[in-house]
Protein backbone atom coordinates (compact mmCIF):
# COMPACT_ATOMS: atom_id res chain seq x y z
CA UNK A 1 0.00 0.00 0.00
CA UNK A 2 1.36 3.63 -1.03
CA UNK A 3 2.24 5.90 2.01
CA UNK A 4 0.10 8.97 2.49
CA UNK A 5 2.57 10.85 4.87
CA UNK A 6 0.61 13.67 6.56
CA UNK A 7 1.38 15.78 9.29
CA UNK A 8 -1.54 17.46 12.22
CA UNK A 9 -0.68 20.46 14.12
CA UNK A 10 -2.82 20.95 17.50
CA UNK A 11 -3.35 24.65 17.80
CA UNK A 12 -4.70 23.60 21.12
CA UNK A 13 -1.03 22.16 22.50
CA UNK A 14 1.12 24.56 20.92
CA UNK A 15 2.77 26.88 23.07
CA UNK A 16 4.78 28.66 19.93
CA UNK A 17 7.83 28.16 21.52
CA UNK A 18 10.11 27.89 18.10
CA UNK A 19 11.62 24.78 19.06
CA UNK A 20 10.56 22.81 16.12
CA UNK A 21 11.97 25.85 13.78
CA UNK A 22 15.22 25.35 15.93
CA UNK A 23 15.49 21.70 15.17
CA UNK A 24 14.67 22.11 11.88
CA UNK A 25 17.47 24.40 11.37
CA UNK A 26 19.87 22.11 13.32
CA UNK A 27 19.10 18.72 11.29
CA UNK A 28 18.95 20.24 7.90
CA UNK A 29 21.22 22.65 7.74
CA UNK A 30 19.19 26.18 6.89
CA UNK A 31 20.81 29.59 7.69
CA UNK A 32 19.46 31.99 10.03
CA UNK A 33 18.26 34.45 7.16
CA UNK A 34 15.87 32.14 5.78
CA UNK A 35 13.47 29.09 7.59
CA UNK A 36 11.51 26.24 6.25
CA UNK A 37 9.55 26.42 9.00
CA UNK A 38 8.22 28.36 11.81
CA UNK A 39 5.04 28.64 14.29
CA UNK A 40 3.35 32.13 14.08
CA UNK A 41 1.92 34.05 16.83
CA UNK A 42 -1.39 36.20 16.75
CA UNK A 43 -2.45 37.66 19.72
CA UNK A 44 -2.84 38.10 22.91
CA UNK A 45 -6.68 38.64 22.06
CA UNK A 46 -10.07 38.82 24.24
CA UNK A 47 -9.83 40.64 27.62
CA UNK A 48 -8.11 41.04 30.91
CA UNK A 49 -7.42 38.15 32.81
CA UNK A 50 -8.90 36.28 30.05
CA UNK A 51 -6.09 36.82 27.42
CA UNK A 52 -5.19 33.97 25.12
CA UNK A 53 -2.88 33.17 22.21
CA UNK A 54 -3.13 31.81 18.65
CA UNK A 55 -0.43 29.32 16.87
CA UNK A 56 -0.16 29.23 13.28
CA UNK A 57 3.13 26.90 11.82
CA UNK A 58 3.80 27.92 8.48
CA UNK A 59 5.27 25.81 6.01
CA UNK A 60 5.17 23.63 2.99
CA UNK A 61 2.05 21.71 2.49
CA UNK A 62 3.22 19.16 0.94
CA UNK A 63 0.22 19.46 -1.27
CA UNK A 64 -1.07 16.28 -3.31
CA UNK A 65 -1.63 18.15 -5.90
CA UNK A 66 1.30 20.43 -6.24
CA UNK A 67 1.40 23.71 -8.27
CA UNK A 68 5.48 23.51 -7.47
CA UNK A 69 5.97 20.79 -9.10
CA UNK A 70 3.68 21.65 -11.97
CA UNK A 71 5.89 24.50 -13.34
CA UNK A 72 8.84 23.39 -12.85
CA UNK A 73 10.82 22.69 -16.25
CA UNK A 74 13.07 20.20 -15.74
CA UNK A 75 11.65 17.91 -12.83
CA UNK A 76 13.52 19.47 -10.50
CA UNK A 77 10.44 19.78 -8.13
CA UNK A 78 9.21 15.98 -7.80
CA UNK A 79 6.98 13.84 -6.14
CA UNK A 80 8.70 10.88 -4.81
CA UNK A 81 7.69 7.47 -4.42
CA UNK A 82 6.65 8.46 -0.96
CA UNK A 83 4.70 10.90 -1.65
CA UNK A 84 7.01 13.76 -0.29
CA UNK A 85 7.66 16.54 -2.29
CA UNK A 86 11.13 16.91 -2.61
CA UNK A 87 14.30 18.82 -5.07
CA UNK A 88 16.87 17.87 -7.03
CA UNK A 89 19.16 20.13 -6.69
CA UNK A 90 21.27 18.66 -9.52
CA UNK A 91 18.08 19.50 -12.15
CA UNK A 92 17.49 22.55 -10.76
CA UNK A 93 18.29 25.69 -13.06
CA UNK A 94 17.05 28.41 -10.51
CA UNK A 95 14.25 29.60 -12.69
CA UNK A 96 12.11 30.10 -9.28
CA UNK A 97 8.66 29.20 -10.99
CA UNK A 98 8.52 27.06 -7.93
CA UNK A 99 8.82 29.71 -5.53
CA UNK A 100 6.36 31.98 -7.44
CA UNK A 101 3.45 29.19 -7.80
CA UNK A 102 3.41 28.50 -4.24
CA UNK A 103 0.80 29.57 -2.77
CA UNK A 104 1.90 29.37 0.86
CA UNK A 105 4.55 31.10 0.13
CA UNK A 106 6.79 28.97 2.22
CA UNK A 107 9.54 28.63 -0.74
CA UNK A 108 12.82 30.46 -0.43
CA UNK A 109 16.27 29.92 -2.38
CA UNK A 110 18.50 28.69 0.41
CA UNK A 111 21.87 31.34 0.28
CA UNK A 112 24.57 28.75 0.56
CA UNK A 113 23.05 26.48 -1.80
CA UNK A 114 21.42 28.64 -4.23
CA UNK A 115 18.60 26.36 -4.54
CA UNK A 116 14.74 26.27 -3.78
CA UNK A 117 14.17 25.09 -0.75
CA UNK A 118 11.39 23.84 2.05
CA UNK A 119 10.02 21.57 4.47
CA UNK A 120 10.36 18.05 3.30
CA UNK A 121 9.09 16.54 6.45
CA UNK A 122 13.38 15.43 7.17
CA UNK A 123 13.30 13.45 4.28
CA UNK A 124 16.83 12.32 3.36
CA UNK A 125 17.77 12.60 7.30
CA UNK A 126 15.35 11.59 10.13
CA UNK A 127 12.92 9.70 7.80
CA UNK A 128 15.52 7.40 5.91
CA UNK A 129 16.68 6.48 9.79
CA UNK A 130 12.86 5.35 10.47
CA UNK A 131 12.93 8.60 12.90
CA UNK A 132 10.02 11.48 13.19
CA UNK A 133 11.00 14.65 11.81
CA UNK A 134 12.97 16.61 13.95
CA UNK A 135 10.33 19.58 14.77
CA UNK A 136 7.92 16.56 15.78
CA UNK A 137 10.40 14.58 18.30
CA UNK A 138 11.48 18.04 20.14
CA UNK A 139 7.81 19.45 20.66
CA UNK A 140 7.26 19.42 24.42
CA UNK A 141 3.58 20.15 23.86
CA UNK A 142 2.84 16.66 21.51
CA UNK A 143 1.25 19.40 19.31
CA UNK A 144 2.73 17.86 16.27
CA UNK A 145 1.96 14.30 15.42
CA UNK A 146 3.68 12.53 11.94
CA UNK A 147 2.37 9.31 10.42
CA UNK A 148 1.46 7.07 7.23
CA UNK A 149 -2.49 8.81 7.06
CA UNK A 150 -3.35 5.55 4.65
CA UNK A 151 -2.84 3.29 7.33
CA UNK A 152 -5.88 3.46 9.08
CA UNK A 153 -4.41 2.02 12.67
CA UNK A 154 -1.65 4.86 12.70
CA UNK A 155 -1.94 7.93 15.31
CA UNK A 156 -2.48 10.66 12.55
CA UNK A 157 -5.11 8.63 11.70
CA UNK A 158 -7.09 7.92 14.97
CA UNK A 159 -6.23 11.50 15.15
CA UNK A 160 -7.74 12.78 12.04
CA UNK A 161 -11.05 10.20 12.20
CA UNK A 162 -11.57 11.86 16.03
CA UNK A 163 -10.45 15.68 16.25
CA UNK A 164 -12.04 18.16 14.15
CA UNK A 165 -9.59 19.68 11.60
CA UNK A 166 -8.82 21.64 8.98
CA UNK A 167 -6.33 22.47 5.94
CA UNK A 168 -4.90 25.57 4.76
CA UNK A 169 -6.17 27.35 1.71
CA UNK A 170 -8.25 23.87 0.58
CA UNK A 171 -10.27 25.94 -1.88
CA UNK A 172 -7.42 26.24 -4.41
CA UNK A 173 -7.78 22.27 -4.96
CA UNK A 174 -3.56 21.65 -3.72
CA UNK A 175 -5.15 19.24 -1.38
CA UNK A 176 -2.74 19.75 1.50
CA UNK A 177 -1.44 17.38 3.69
CA UNK A 178 -0.35 19.32 7.22
CA UNK A 179 -3.89 19.29 9.19
CA UNK A 180 -4.66 21.36 12.35
CA UNK A 181 -6.53 21.06 14.81
CA UNK A 182 -8.40 24.81 15.71
CA UNK A 183 -7.44 25.87 18.51
CA UNK A 184 -9.96 26.43 21.18
CA UNK A 185 -8.16 29.14 23.41
CA UNK A 186 -4.54 29.14 22.65
CA UNK A 187 -2.03 29.74 24.81
CA UNK A 188 -0.07 27.55 27.62
CA UNK A 189 -3.73 26.89 29.88
CA UNK A 190 -5.19 25.31 26.68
Amino acid sequence: MKKRYVMVHDENKCIGCQACNVACRSENGIPDSVTRLQVRIEGPVGNFPNLAYKYHRVSCQQCEDAPCVKVCPTGAAYVGEDGIITINDKKCVGCQYCIAACPYKVRFINPETRVPDKCNFCKDTRLARGEQPACVSVCPTDALVFGDAADPSSEVSRLLDTQPNYQDKVHLGTKPRVYRIPGKKGGINA
